[in-house]
This record gives C-alpha cells, structure tokens and sequence, in this order.
C-alpha cells in the first residue's frame, strides 16, 4: 500500500474524518475514491469528494462487499463512527447474522475485525488510513488556547496513566480528572456523553480535565482517536478546563476551527505521551 495508489474504497462513518480523508488522498495523488455511505450516519456531502458513491443501511454486508467487488476496489479503509447503539439494532443480512452469531463478543473493535475477515474472503484488504492521515497528527508539544498551570499539567499526567489503563482493559479511552481523583470514565456512552458527565461531577466551578488515548495495539484500521469542534464544543459545556490526547496517535479535525473555540472557551488543548 501506498499513499498514492489508484484506486481506495472508504467505508464511511459519521461527522467529518471520511470528508477530510477523501480531500487528503486526493491532495496526496489518489486517482478514485470508491465510497459506501451508510443511511442515517454518513454525511452526504461525501458524495461530492468521491468518484463513486454506494449507499447502504447498517447491516447491509452483503451490498457493502459487493459494491467494492463490482468496482475493482481491492483495499479500502474504515473512518468515521457508527453510533455505538446502532452496531445492536441493525437488521442484518443473512451475511452479517453469520458473522454476529461466530462472536463470542460484540462490541465495536471484534464486529469491525469480522467485516475485516469477510472482506478479506472477497478479495479486499482493509488497510491504515494512517499513511495520508500521518500529517495531520500532533507531535509532543502541540497546545491551543491556554497555557496549563502545574496543577493541570500534573493531573494530564495522572490522566494519561488511568487512560491508559482503562483502554488496556477494553473499557474505554477517556478520563475526566480533577485534583488527582477520577470523576468519569468512558463507557459504552462514547467520548461527549463521558465528557458532560465528568464535568458534572468537577462541581459549579468546573476545571476538569480530559484525556484522550489510543489503546495499546490500537488497530488504526477500525478507529482512528480524533477531536474536533464537536469535541470542544462539548468541553466547552460541560466546563472542562483541559482536553489532552496522546501525541502522533491522534488526529485533530478543523484545527483552525479548534483553535478558535479553544481561545473563545478559554480552552487548553494539548498533546500528551
């Protein structure tokens, strides 16, 4: 694989990540850009950044594959989410009944590894959209808005390790912290959800702080750590003083948006790791 191969096919999430990466292969020579868009989920305006556009309902695995087949499409990557409720309340296909029923568990990373498998049996790899997104990742060092007080930075480093452990047990991969206790982790609710719910708990006055991580052997190919203006925004609500996210394993999406809401909001951003 390389970053300015023909012909990729893009299994298209939500928000924004499949938009910037069709702009991003391009910028970086890909030739055609074969996208499956899922109904409820993906944003239509993908359509206009691609060669060819397919539309499916989540579950629909057998009209998935065959839309890369019939393309000539044999590698393509995996961005954006599927609201986590959605993997457990699709219809699926006769195709996708088989693979739910093979796992002995079911959460995001084990279904996105069958539908890897079965890709695979059609003749189609799913590959790192790391390679064209690598540019994009913050280094050590990177910060928006605020410059952290040692009390914060202290507590980015607490949060770091928890992250951390949480992601190696399969929980989740943020923390809220504050004053070196832990008010929330990331469960099945996803990232905003988590975010609202530690700054609930940081008291009237708000300050805590989020960190964001990528797991161990974190396979880049089902989901690759991002933020965002949604993000922010989210932190901004909830009255979360810094968002932290590990250096090179993350993505920040629309980082001059960012960086606006990060000085508007009196917002820390920073890397962490």
């Amino acid at each position: 694989m390389t970053a300015t191969q023909e012909t990729i096919g893009l299994l298209a999430g939500n928000r924004t990540l499949p938009l910037l990466f069709a702009r991003q292969a391009r910028r970086l020579g890909v030739k055609r850009i074969v996208a499956v868009g899922f109904e409820g989920e993906t944003d239509p305006g993908l359509a206009s950044l691609v060669d060819d556009m397919v539309w499916v309902k989540v579950g629909q695995l057998t009209k998935m594959i065959t839309a890369l087949t019939q393309r000539g499409v044999t590698q393509c990557v995996m961005l954006g989410q599927i609201a986590p409720k959605n993997l457990f309340e699709v219809r699926p296909d006769l195709r996708a009944m088989g693979v739910l029923l093979r796992l002995k568990e079911r959460n995001a990373h084990t279904i996105f590894g069958a539908i890897a498998d079965e890709l695979k049996k059609d003749g189609i790899t799913l590959v790192e959209a790391e390679p064209w997104l690598r540019p994009l990742m913050p280094g050590a060092g990177f910060r928006l808005g605020r410059q952290l007080t040692g009390d914060q930075q202290a507590d980015v480093d607490f949060g770091f390790r928890i992250a951390k452990e949480i992601s190696r047990l399969e929980i989740g991969q943020l923390v809220v912290v504050k004053e070196g206790t832990v008010l929330a982790v990331e469960g099945f609710e996803g990232t905003d959800n988590c975010l609202l719910r530690g700054g609930q708990l940081a008291g009237k006055n708000g300050g805590g702080v989020a960190v964001k991580v990528a797991k161990a052997g974190h396979d880049m190919r089902f989901d690759v750590p991002c933020l965002g203006p949604q993000t922010l925004t989210t932190c901004a609500h909830a009255g979360i003083a810094v968002l932290a996210f590990e250096s090179q394993r993350s993505l920040i999406l629309e980082p001059e948006v960012c960086a606006r809401l990060a000085a508007q909001h009196k917002l820390a951003v920073t890397t962490v790791g």
